[in-house]
């Protein structure tokens, strides 16, 4: 999609700093991290949000998910960490395209909001 902006940070469009990074997922961090360690995961196909995953490979959902672990021991978060993905406006999803935060390096709360 071409004003996507997840799509112009995967074509390299816009700079990035990236943590990992495989045919099918590219990985970085975020702009304004909500914790130590926060990480975006996305796949290089633009998908508008978990909703879409239809129209993805199971591969290619299933290579998000392991590039999440991987990432994770890379930062090493083996204390724990959460893995959030925001679906649509009611839940503050800010960018369209399918993507998994990952966070760690501190004790999470014990709520969710």
């Amino acid at each position: 999609m071409d004003n996507c902006l997840f799509c112009k940070i995967v074509r390299g469009e816009i700079p990035s700093t990236k943590v990992y990074e495989n045919d099918k997922v590219y990985a970085f961090r975020d702009i304004n991290p909500q914790a130590p360690t926060h990480v975006l995961v996305v796949p290089k196909q633009h998908v508008p949000s978990i909703d879409g995953i239809n129209e993805m490979t199971d591969s290619d959902l299933a290579a998000c998910l392991r590039a999440v672990r991987e990432i994770a021991a890379q930062e090493n978060l083996a204390g724990g960490y959460r893995v959030i993905s925001n679906c649509g406006p009611d839940a503050c999803q800010s960018v369209p395209h399918l993507h998994f935060h990952i966070l760690g390096g501190r004790k999470m709360a014990d709520q969710m909001a």
